[in-house]
């Protein structure tokens, strides 16, 4: 026995075939295999990355020191606006007056502590005039524009009430809509008793808000752009009593709007619960917590998509969403026009009433 038997092989070593893991038998086209899962794997991790940063990501809303510019109040109120007169660009049922129309009519007034903006309620359908084409109501435009770093005070006393009404408080550069921007910053329609306040940007291409956000309302939708979701915009439910019977009853409240290149910012702050700085005149956001509705510059350049902002206050009737059936029989019997031309005394509540308005500026 001369040492141990040879080993066992079924074929020469020159035979076998490479084993898997022998990277210098591997060809070209394994080579391009691996290098297309390995880049498909960084492109995986890079996108990740990038959606987790974004969805994280949020503005810095540091401090701004705010000084008072501008303020509307007492019987001059009106006098700091223009009346729209022209075709309602949301085809509403309705006929914008001017201002003498509108003092005769008396659909505009103003004393020391308050102003009213109302809807017609003398008019029927047989009178001369009459409503048989839409009723008489009023829309206003500030005469002053404002850009960023602008914080707005609105005391808002009284919301309209009554089938048909579609009343707004917003801003806008109504000559360059949608390329300046929307803020509505209290509306609602078709209010018979109480209803939820909507916050609503308006944008033309390029914003969205679906980012991180701090705010107390409820978002509705996430993009701002005006030809999506049938121009819905991106609103905000400010939740419940924040229009209507119960706001009214309660003495209506203060709404605040921030516009700056972080975001935009609004608070619905009822009678009993307004901030000590804002009633002492000067207001700190920083100190307010939480706002009702958040729309910060995450996936929304503001200063390009907010400029030249007017100040306007409005009672549409019907139109393009009061109006629409579906949306009307929610809360109202009959057709809209129908309410609007012949049922004069049901517009009794339609108005606005408006304590001071404020703005303060910050500088840069």
């Amino acid at each position: 026995m001369g040492g141990p038997p040879p080993a066992y092989k079924i074929d020469g070593d020159g035979t076998l075939a490479p084993r898997w893991y022998d990277v210098k038998a591997w060809g070209k086209r394994v080579w391009a295999g691996i290098i297309t899962g390995i880049v498909i794997i960084i492109i995986i991790v890079v996108v990740v990355a990038v959606v987790v940063s974004k969805n994280n990501k949020y503005p810095d809303y540091s401090k701004l020191t705010y000084s008072l510019s501008e303020t509307y109040s007492g019987s001059t109120f009106f006098d700091q606006f223009d009346y729209f007169t022209g075709y309602d660009p949301s085809a509403g049922f309705v006929h914008y007056v001017d201002s003498s129309m509108a003092a005769q009519y008396n659909l505009t007034y103003a004393s020391s502590s308050s102003a009213v903006l109302r809807v017609d309620t003398s008019v029927t359908s047989t009178t001369v005039p009459n409503a048989s084409t839409g009723r008489f109501s009023v829309r206003i435009t500030s005469k002053k524009q404002y850009g960023l770093n602008n914080l707005f005070i609105f005391d808002v006393k009284h919301t309209p009430i009554g089938c048909g009404t579609w009343p707004a408080l917003w801003l806008s550069d109504p000559a360059n809509w949608p390329t300046n921007g929307e803020i509505d910053i209290m509306e609602a329609v078709n209010v018979v008793s109480d209803a939820q306040n909507q916050m609503t940007l308006h944008t033309s291409s390029g914003c969205s808000m679906g980012v991180k956000r701090k705010e107390t309302g409820k978002s509705l939708q996430s993009s701002c752009v005006n030809t999506t979701n049938s121009n819905a915009g991106c609103g905000v439910d400010a939740g419940t009593s924040t229009f209507g019977s119960s706001f009214n009853s309660a003495g209506g409240g203060v709404m605040a709007m921030e516009l700056r290149s972080a975001g935009i910012r609004m608070w619905q702050f009822g009678r009993s619960s307004i901030p000590s700085d804002v009633t002492a005149g000067s207001p700190d956001p920083s100190t307010w917590g939480e706002a009702t509705a958040d729309f910060p510059n995450t996936d929304c350049n503001i200063g390009n998509h907010f400029r030249n902002q007017s100040i306007i206050a409005n009672i549409d009737l019907c139109g393009s969403w009061a109006g629409t059936q579906s949306v009307y029989s929610q809360t109202c019997s009959g057709t809209c026009e129908d309410q609007v031309a012949n049922n004069n005394t049901a517009f009794t509540n339609a108005y606005w009433e408006f304590g001071t308005f404020k703005v303060y500026s910050a500088s840069t």
